[in-house]
């Protein structure tokens, strides 16, 4: 368990440092941070990829946070 862990958070960590990049590329051409359509998206993606165990109400809500963290770390 452990070492899923630590694995998450890297993975986590390199889904931020992308995201900051996409933001300073927003940015740079006028595009707002948030697009609803486009988390849309990729939660309707992730579902049909699903093989559970993870339900469909937990897999919206961890992937949600994730998303909300990394539009919170572009608007910095």
């Amino acid at each position: 368990m452990d070492s899923l862990d630590r694995i998450l958070l890297t993975l986590l960590n390199q889904r931020l440092r992308i995201t900051l990049r996409i933001g300073k590329i927003k940015k740079g051409i006028g595009r707002k941070i948030h697009d609803p359509e486009r988390e849309k998206e990729i939660l309707e993606r992730l579902q049909r990829k699903n093989k559970g165990p993870l339900n469909e109400e937990d897999l919206k809500e961890i992937f949600g946070t994730i998303m909300k963290v990394c539009r919170q770390c572009q608007s910095y």
